[in-house]
Parts: structure tokens; sequence; C-alpha cells
């Protein structure tokens, strides 16, 4: 046996420092989110100027002109500005989007694991129910009743999220609790809490991280488009979404101005989804056996 382990884990080892080394999509998508966090942290201490100044003398300047380095917009307000507040916004959407999604979903798709029966059968049935709800059709209806605003956007969007997670978590859940650790842990008796911290969870964790990352991608994308309708974060705090919505009526004007918050959103988006896509890469072990050692 300790030959075998021997042999195999180097190779095991040495497939994990490939792959994590050599792996375009994790780069790329590490320095595209990279980006845009320290483009929000930075914008808490600065930003070239006042993201919501209105100097109606600077209206619809070009890039480069009176100081503004992305331009100005219809009411004067510099847009890098703009752009550097608006990540702050649209992070701060994505994560309580995921967590409120992984503090339901996961609860609930465990329960679905673990029981199994008519637990199992009541979860997916909800998770059926909040599927037929799309995140904008959420938010539709959250606004009717709360009145649009980001905390509305952000629960829309979350709950929409929670059927994914749910699943995601019951099937993996349902592989781990066939293992025959799992059978030894319950005839030791070890109570269903117990096994869901010490053994599903922690089996589930990689597939949760991958899941996050592409949830974060789509509710940035979802945040966008609520902002645009206006139904997301109010003015006159700097939102992608709205300044893509804003600038759509000025374009005679300014063509630059659909640019920079459009392209925000691409890039933003485009690197949650490559990080999704390296992580897992990364994290899936199964993957880890399929490649052969050099």
């Amino acid at each position: 046996m300790s030959e075998v382990l021997a042999v195999t884990e180097p190779d095991v080892e040495s497939a994990w420092r490939r792959r994590s080394g050599l792996n375009p999509s994790l780069i790329a998508g590490g320095i595209l989110v990279g980006a845009v966090v320290l483009t929000a942290l930075v914008s808490y201490v600065w930003t070239p100027m006042d993201p919501t100044h209105v100097v109606v003398s600077d209206r619809f300047r070009a890039p480069g002109q009176g100081g503004h380095l992305l331009g100005s917009d219809a009411l004067g307000r510099d847009v890098a500005s703009q752009i550097m507040a608006g990540a702050r916004n649209t992070l701060l959407v994505g994560m309580v989007t995921v967590v409120i999604a992984l503090l339901v979903g996961v609860p609930l798709g465990g329960v679905a694991a673990l029981y199994r029966g008519w637990a199992e059968e009541l979860v997916m049935r909800l998770s059926d129910l909040v599927l037929a709800f799309p995140a904008l059709l959420l938010a539709f209806l959250f606004a009717a009743v709360f009145h649009a605003s980001t905390l509305t956007a952000m629960g829309a969007i979350g709950i929409a999220f929670v059927p994914v997670f749910a699943r995601v978590v019951r099937g993996a859940g349902l592989q781990v609790m066939e293992q025959d650790y799992v059978t030894a842990a319950r005839t030791f008796g070890s109570s269903t809490l117990g096994i869901f911290f010490r053994h599903l969870l922690p089996n589930v964790a990689s597939v949760m991280i991958v899941q996050g990352t592409i949830a974060f991608a789509i509710a940035i994308l979802a945040e966008a488009a609520l902002s645009y309708l206006g139904l997301g974060t109010p003015p006159p705090t700097p939102s992608w979404g709205r300044m893509l919505s804003d600038a759509q009526n000025y374009l005679a004007q300014s063509s630059t101005l659909a640019l920079w918050p459009g392209l925000s959103i691409a890039l933003s988006v485009l690197g949650f989804n490559l990080l999704g896509d390296g992580l897992r890469d990364l994290l899936d072990p199964k993957l880890v056996q399929r490649i052969p050692p050099q």
C-alpha cells in the first residue's frame, strides 16, 4: 500500500501544479476580477472627481478634455469617477446575492441529500416553483411591493439563485452520502448534523466555490439590467446599468458614453465566468485523475 501511495501522490501533485500554473482561464479571470476589486477598493479612498458632482459647463466632454479621463456625461459628471464608484455597487450586489443564495440554498440542498423521501421531494418542488420566476420578474414583483432599490434587487436576484444552489448541493451531496465513510459514521452513531458539517459540507465546498463565481457573474448582469430598467440602484448612486441607460439618449452628442459602462459590465462578467471555469478545472478531482503524469 505504501508503494502505491508513493507512486500516485506525486502524480496528482504534479498534475495539480501543472493545471494551476498553466490554466489560462484561471489566470485571465483572476486578472480581470482583481482589476474590478482593486478599482472598487481604490474608489473608497480616491476618485479623480466627485462622481455625483454636477458641472453643467463640462457637459459632454470628450475623453481627456477638461481633466476628464473618460469624458463627462450629460450633467457634466466625471465618467471615470462614476465607473470606479459603480464597481463598488456591482461587487456589493454580487456578494450579497451570492451570500443569500448560499445561506438558504446550501441548507435546503443538504436537507434533500440527508433525509431523502418527503423532505427531498418538498425541497425540489419548492425549487421548481421559484425557478418559474426569473430574477427580473421577481425584481418587478419586489419593486411593486417594497419600492425599487439596491436592496430589493439584491433580494430578488439572491432568491432566484437559491434553487440553483440547492440543486447543486443536493446532487453533489447524494454522491457523498453513498460513500463508505458516511455509512461508517452513521454506524458509529454520528448525528445527521454532524454528518452534514463533517462530511457533506467539506466535500461540496469546491462545487459551491465554482457555482458562486458563476452566480456572481450572472448577478452583475442582472443588476445592470435592473438598473437599466430603473428597478435597481436609484440615483445619485453610480450604477453601470443606469449609466448605460442614460447614455443611450445622448449617443449623437457623445458616442463614448455607452462604451465605458458597457465595457465594464462585459469585462466583469467575462472575468468571473473565466475564473469559475478555471476554478472548476482546478478543484474537480476527476480532472486530476485524467491528466497523465509527465
